[in-house]
């Protein structure tokens, strides 16, 4: 009988050491891993004439990967560039008749001038300086009149600069070009299909540096903070492979635990969402479930 109480107060204690020892491996925290997707877009309208791009291919920033047809906007730059030589021929008539009349009024100041003279040594009359005055006035008010006829013209050559800037912008936007550094996750379109702005061409992502985002419990909250380093772990075969992580963010306000990674009985529960940037050695996936260790246990 003693013997028998013995083995099941062992028992009893391997039970509890067991349980103990269960509890100091679990993880603090589980999740799946994220990426930061961009989806590009057209910028123009037209016949996506060339367009090279593969799923699954890296990409690095400004890489010419596009072209959308630019037949229409370099004709219509064409035209207005034509436009405005003509326009600008008109203007130029114009300034020419404005330098001839400033040249008139230079003589008629210099004529001023000496009559002035002349009526200080008593040799020149007022009748000429009101002449001459009269005179001076008349330029000035063609000069003004001649500018105001001008003044449209220069706006129209104005407009038309920023038609031709409209244009060469939209050509420019014609070339697609990859604006981030990252892997191509969907490609949305294929080559002389008829794209239009704002439609989707293509999904990137940067998998060089994925997140984890997990849940921790309020009771948690305190052993963690931004910047700190803890460790990612995902399965691999029967064993658990380790990553070196760092706390980027903590989400300010409580959520209802996620329902499709936890049991019946934890979805009542509130937690704070957690992300964790870790390096990508090219083992890590989208979606793919991890566990993150605060203490770094083994």
């Amino acid at each position: 009988m003693k013997i028998t109480k013995l083995i099941f107060g062992l028992l009893i204690i391997a039970s509890a050491l067991i349980s103990c020892n269960n509890n100091n491996n679990k993880a603090d925290g589980y999740g799946n891993f994220e990426a930061t997707e961009t989806i590009i877009s057209a910028e123009s309208n037209g016949k996506l004439l060339k367009f090279t791009i593969k799923e699954g291919q890296t990409l690095q920033k400004g890489t010419v990967i596009g072209l959308i047809d630019t037949i229409q906007l370099a004709l219509k730059k064409e035209q207005l560039i034509a436009s405005k030589k003509s326009i600008s021929s008109k203007s130029r008539n114009v300034l020419s008749q404005i330098n001839v009349l400033k040249a008139q009024l230079k003589t008629a100041k210099i004529s001023k001038l000496r009559i002035e003279n002349l009526i200080k040594s008593n040799a020149g009359t007022q009748k000429q300086l009101d002449d001459i005055n009269g005179q001076i006035d008349v330029i000035n008010q063609q000069i003004m009149s001649v500018e105001t006829q001008n003044a449209p013209i220069l706006n129209e050559i104005k407009s038309i600069n920023a038609q031709i800037k409209q244009l060469e912008d939209q050509l420019q936007k014609s070339t697609i070009t990859n604006p981030v550094k990252g892997t191509v996750l969907v490609k949305y379109a294929e080559p002389y299909e008829i794209t239009t702005f704002g439609k989707p061409l293509y999904k990137i992502a940067n998998l060089g540096l994925m997140e984890l985002r997990v849940y921790v419990s309020e009771t948690q909250l305190p052993s963690i903070k931004i910047g700190q380093n803890v460790t990612v772990k995902i399965d691999d075969g029967k064993t658990m492979k380790s990553y070196d992580g760092i706390i980027t963010w903590i989400a300010s306000e409580a959520e209802f635990t996620p329902k499709i990674i936890q049991t019946k009985e934890e979805r009542i529960n509130l937690v704070y969402a957690v992300k964790v940037s870790v390096k990508n050695d090219g083992s890590l996936k989208i979606g793919m479930p991890a566990e993150m260790w605060v203490n770094n246990i083994q």
